[in-house]
């Protein structure tokens, strides 16, 4: 375990409202400092929705400084209009910490849940329940703020293995 206290942005990408969660952990303490969503209109055009998104993970990236940062990763459905427009989002999130030097970690949905709930298949209001058991001062105002923190925590939980697995990879080079 960690004794320098590492800052979590954790980031639920999406179109219409991109979740972010700040956490940070120290030894085996998680502490919640922020939550929150970017809202987006839906009247404006794509690309001025996804500068949307790109100012305000700058502004959470300025205001809580994160050592690292997790997105989830994009599930595929059935509509491949909504899966792409959701993939720009997502690449919005990921590009923004990584522009600013923030290593960033992907996370599949059911290993999120699986982190926070205990089953891969839990519902919104397990995650809801779990971040109020697992970070009492938090109290996000959407779920996508509550599945942010979630995939935050999701992070914290697994990061060792993220950071070995990288360092593996450079020294194989």
């Amino acid at each position: 375990m960690t004794t320098t206290p590492i800052r979590i942005l954790g980031i639920d990408p999406g179109l219409r409202r991109t979740g972010w969660g700040v956490v940070e952990i120290e030894a085996n303490r998680l502490s919640f400092l922020g939550c929150g969503s970017v809202v987006t209109d839906e009247c404006d055009a794509l690309a001025a929705r996804l500068l949307a998104i790109h100012d305000g993970l700058m502004r959470i990236l300025d205001q809580f400084r994160p050592d690292e940062a997790a997105v989830e990763a994009t599930f595929v459905n059935k509509d491949a209009k909504a899966t792409l427009k959701l993939g720009q989002a997502r690449g919005i999130a990921m590009v923004v910490p990584a522009r600013a030097g923030v290593p960033v970690a992907e996370y599949a949905p059911n290993l999120v849940k699986k982190s926070i709930v205990g089953v891969g298949h839990g519902d919104k209001a397990q995650i809801r329940m779990m971040i109020g058991v697992l970070l009492p001062k938090a109290d996000p105002s959407s779920d996508d703020a509550a599945d942010a923190l979630a995939i935050a925590i999701t992070h914290a939980h697994h990061r060792q293995r993220v950071v070995l697995h990288a360092a593996l990879r450079m020294a194989a080079r």
